[in-house]
């Protein structure tokens, strides 16, 4: 399994592994501790596996977590995905900085999303699951959206949006969320 650190996001890593294919479809390790623990990042420390169905051009997101925040593994496992990650951690020198990433269930790429940074996607394919593995329970209570369509961010999403949850339609600006975080 290959291991890259992202540019332009602090503490961010792609997990590349080499899926073998054959005649009966696709094999893949998707998650090695040894591997994990080579590159700094504690494998015991995730507590939840958790899985999303997107039909074609939603967008989810873009969602973060009050308090200590949560440090995700983001894989698509089938379909493609068109993936975000924005920097909200103000002591790290990428603050506010967004990268994408499209992530492919026929490559299996894991994105390590550290605690701190929002996270949403859209999705390219119909349908696209996208399976997370995050080092905390999850409480709703901590749930925070920022808008998707933020003018601020400028996030260019490939295709028109389809559809979004209630919440992520309701969200507020980066800028107004900054000023009540964390």
């Amino acid at each position: 399994m290959d291991v890259c650190a992202v540019s332009g996001i602090d503490g961010a890593l792609l997990f590349r592994p080499s899926p073998y294919f054959d005649e009966r479809g696709l094999f893949c390790r998707t998650f090695d501790a040894e591997v994990m623990r080579a590159n700094g990042l504690d494998p015991g420390a995730f507590v939840q596996d958790s899985v999303s169905r997107s039909s074609y051009a939603v967008v989810r997101g873009l969602h973060i977590r009050r308090g200590a925040g949560e440090a995700k593994l983001v894989r698509c496992s089938y379909g493609a995905i068109f993936d975000v990650v924005v920097d909200l951690r103000p002591a790290s020198p990428t603050y506010r900085n967004w990268r994408s990433f499209d992530l492919r269930g026929d490559e299996q790429v894991s994105l390590y999303v550290p605690a701190g940074c929002a996270h949403g996607f859209q999705a390219l394919t119909d349908p696209a699951d996208v399976s997370y593995r995050i080092d905390r329970t999850h409480n709703p209570d901590e749930d925070v959206s920022i808008a998707y369509d933020d003018p601020e961010l400028a996030i260019d999403w490939p295709l028109p949006v389809s559809m979004v949850s209630q919440r992520d339609r309701l969200a507020p600006t980066l800028e107004a969320t900054m000023r009540i975080w964390p």
